[in-house]
């Protein structure tokens, strides 16, 4: 099935749920605000986490 114009959100909404409820509001959001860039990356941050992890159980494992 080929679509002669893109259907507006109101237009999907009335579909998918048979007609509109006067309780039901559109809201436009704002766009994201930007990032800030960070000096370590997510996956050194996990790289990290898991050496601290292991030497807690190696810690517990002296201990016992």
């Amino acid at each position: 099935m080929r679509r002669l114009r893109s259907l507006s959100e109101d237009e999907c909404y009335a579909r998918c749920y048979r007609g509109w409820e006067a309780t039901v509001t559109i809201v436009k959001l704002e766009p994201r605000r930007p990032r800030f860039t960070t000096s370590i990356s997510g996956e050194a941050i996990r790289r990290i986490f898991e050496e601290r992890l292991e030497a807690r159980v190696d810690e517990e494992l002296d201990a016992a």
